[in-house]
């Protein structure tokens, strides 16, 4: 069963735009299901202002967002076509496109998200210092069924640590609820990814402020040299309220996924909007900037793996041949 719905669009869009009227006639409407996570993380607030530039783009468009327990219940709600679109992280959709643990998946890219340096975060007048510091330490590493986990699994897993066996893992039932964790003690930091990320600019802001652990040079190195799909990544002096210096890390693209079967022309139609409202997504969240068409090129892993609607696009700017 697939989501997408086609209705006659007269009677909601009366008065609105002209751009719902071609020739006089009404366009139908076309209703989009977007799979985010749960609330409280990076994936709902993306997904806010997708929504939000996609429907000032074309008013015809209907992104309709569906709250998830995240990405590894979006691959499997995609698959079966009860979604239409999918927030994903890097590393569910990296072992989903790789088999790994599973047959490979059919889905496909409709466009990269941001790229997502991982890092720990601890309340600033906490004694931790480096990784191993936190050995023994309760650590949130994320909600479940989240990317977070599995993205904390292959980094610390490149430096010899078990994410099970030399902490003790909490996961959360909901994302937002890690940073309260921490700074009452509950657990001695936080895991997360990105820029902009919900659960580091709430730590931030906190009255106590906060600091952030991340891999060092050798650590780095370490990790990439077992898990190369892994990418060198900074998070930008700046990017969080006191952070004044910029951090070096490591991680991977997240991605919005589409079921296989999505229409061409419905891929199209919706990569054509999105990447002509860039500046807009970009101006509602500032980590959306990196939602550019160059950058689900180069995020990838395959050019293959992205969705022929949106190829088709692609090659009609020229992107590729």
């Amino acid at each position: 069963m697939t989501i997408i719905r086609i209705v006659c669009a007269a009677a909601l869009l009366f008065g609105a735009s002209a751009a719902a009227q071609e020739g006089g006639k009404a366009i139908p409407e076309t209703i989009v299901s977007l799979g985010t996570a749960t609330p409280g993380g990076g994936f709902p607030v993306y997904g806010d202002a997708f929504v939000a530039a996609m429907a000032a783009a074309d008013p015809t468009l209907k992104i309709a967002p569906r709250n998830t327990k995240g990405s590894y219940e979006n691959i499997p709600l995609l698959e079966a076509g009860t979604l239409d679109l999918g927030l994903v992280a890097g590393e569910p959709a990296y072992e989903a496109f790789m088999g790994i643990g599973r047959k490979p998946t059919p889905l496909k890219i409709f466009s990269a998200i941001s790229s997502n340096p991982g890092m720990f975060v601890v309340r600033a007048d906490s004694p931790y210092k480096t990784i191993r510091d936190l050995v023994g330490k309760p650590v949130a590493f994320g909600a479940k069924g989240s990317g977070l986990p599995i993205l904390a699994r292959y980094v610390l897993d490149g430096i010899g640590l078990d994410q099970e066996k030399d902490f003790t893992a909490v996961y959360l039932d909901r994302a937002g609820d890690g940073p309260a964790m921490v700074l009452d003690g509950r657990v001695a930091a936080l895991w997360g990814a990105g820029i902009g990320w919900p659960g580091f600019k709430a730590m931030s802001e906190s009255e106590g402020g906060a600091r952030f652990i991340a891999p060092d040079e050798a650590e780095i190195g370490r990790i990439r040299a077992k898990h190369s799909f892994l990418k060198p990544m900074t998070v930008p002096a700046g990017s969080y309220p006191h952070q004044d210096r910029a951090i070096a890390s490591l991680g991977s693209w997240s991605f919005v996924l589409a079921r296989a079967d999505l229409p061409d022309d419905v891929a199209y139609r919706l990569a054509k909007t999105l990447h002509g409202a860039e500046a807009d997504l970009g101006a509602r969240l500032p980590q959306a900037k990196e939602t550019t068409a160059e950058n689900t090129v180069a995020a990838a892993p395959r050019v293959e793996l992205i969705h022929p609607g949106v190829l088709r696009y692609f090659k009609e700017i020229g992107l590729v041949k």
